[in-house]
């Protein structure tokens, strides 16, 4: 039936009769604003009516109602339903059979969920079925259908909102679910496994403040018993920073597979990040090639956040060596060295870290982190990881993280 309407031969000239309608409203109000006139003074604006007309006219097309009440509500019955366990419900009688298999489908989907956004859930579906029921229920001892009333109209118009919000859960679970692979992938193509070789030991935790996120860190071995250690951080979160932390590491593997080293590498990178990138996007890099069997440190940093070097009789900050990748195609990067000596450890991060805040907007920031450092010298690279996090989280409080958290610790 609706599908028939939605054919009409007068479909077409709809727009032109609201057009129409607009108009002489828009007339009348224009009227009555004019000074003089009865009830001036209350006219609304014409930009009013236009949007009014807008709302009602742009883009509708019967393809569109057809697709929301055809496709769109198949499309979510089956999203819902599809992992709900049916078997041996329709042998049973419709009175039995039905209700069961609601309740199922109402279970499936509560748990899809949230906590709190489950109970809300559960409270409201029995609340809007109580209404039809009594609606119906009243519909029918009266012996004919109420006449709409302003009840009748509330209760069709939040089942029409319902319906919509499952469609929209139903799109936004499946976005969800897809994000869920894109963690696990790009979970996997980072080195969570700690490395050790010739008594050094890297550890590396990350912590996305969405499901994926944009920073990244890598081992690469360069041969010789030497690795490359490499953290980095791309502007912004979400998946268009993740789609470029994997440009990053792909770009960077394939240079260094290539046999470019130092300062060469990096300038080398960042002028295909310039090239490939967005122009308002940046990244920051700390890149260092060491040996684990003397504690030789060669290293650039690209506007990324100075590690901490951990020594016996003090703590070194590793600067930066040249600007941020994908600014400028030219740009100089330098090559400093550092030992990181027996006993002693680097401590690398992103600025989720230090640019925390808490509920009063108040900054985690870089001398806070090195008070802890210096508090808890000594710890292994496991206990610095997981204190600094939890410090971070303690001192967060109620508010969320803004930015994703790397920490990555190489200890000798």
């Amino acid at each position: 039936m609706v599908f028939r309407t939605l054919r009409h031969p007068h479909l077409g000239d709809w727009r032109q009769r609201f057009d129409d309608f607009a108009a002489r409203v828009g007339e009348r109000t224009k009227a009555q604003g004019r000074p003089g006139t009865p009830g001036g003074g209350g006219a609304l604006s014409d930009d009013y009516w236009d949007n009014v007309q807008d709302l009602f006219t742009r883009g509708v097309s019967a393809r569109e109602f057809r697709d929301l009440f055809a496709q769109d509500t198949q499309d979510t019955f089956r999203f819902f339903t599809r992992e709900v366990d049916l078997e041996g419900v329709w042998s049973r009688p419709w009175y039995q059979s039905y209700p069961l298999a609601a309740w199922r489908v109402f279970l499936a989907t509560a748990f899809r969920l949230s906590p709190a956004r489950r109970i809300v859930f559960a409270v409201s579906v029995p609340l809007l079925a109580f209404a039809w029921m009594r609606f119906l229920l009243a519909s029918i001892a009266g012996g004919q259908w109420e006449v709409p009333t302003i009840f009748t109209a509330a209760l069709v118009a939040a089942t029409l909102l319902f319906a919509l919000l499952m469609i929209e859960l139903r799109d936004k679970l499946a976005l969800k679910g897809d994000l869920e692979i894109a963690r696990q992938i790009q979970f996997g193509l980072l080195p969570f496994e700690p490395f050790a070789r010739d008594g050094t030991a890297v550890y590396a935790a990350m912590r996305p403040a969405n499901t994926v996120g944009g920073d990244y860190f890598d081992i690469i071995e360069l041969g010789e018993g030497r690795i490359a250690i490499a953290i980095g951080d791309v502007a912004g979160k979400g998946i268009p920073a993740a789609l470029l932390m994997a440009l990053l590491q792909g770009s960077l593997r394939t240079l260094l597979s290539a046999g470019l080293r130092g300062p060469d590498v990096i300038r080398t990178l960042n002028a295909h990040l310039h090239a490939n990138i967005p122009s308002n996007r940046l990244i920051t890099l700390f890149y260092a090639e060491y040996d684990p069997a003397t504690g030789a440190l060669s290293y650039v940093n690209a506007g990324h956040n100075a590690p901490f070097l951990l020594q016996a009789g003090g703590t070194q900050r590793l600067p930066a060596t040249g600007m941020a990748l994908g600014i400028v195609p030219e740009a100089a990067f330098e090559a400093r060295a550092a030992v990181i000596g027996r006993g002693e450890g680097l401590f690398l991060f992103t600025d989720g870290v230090t640019e925390a805040f808490d509920p009063q907007e108040r900054e985690y920031g870089e001398e806070r982190l090195l008070a802890w450092l210096t508090a808890h010298a000594g710890q292994t690279p496991p206990q610095l990881i997981e204190g600094v996090r939890e410090d971070v989280l303690a001192f967060c409080g109620s508010a969320r993280p803004r930015d994703d958290m790397t920490i990555m610790v190489v200890a000798r």
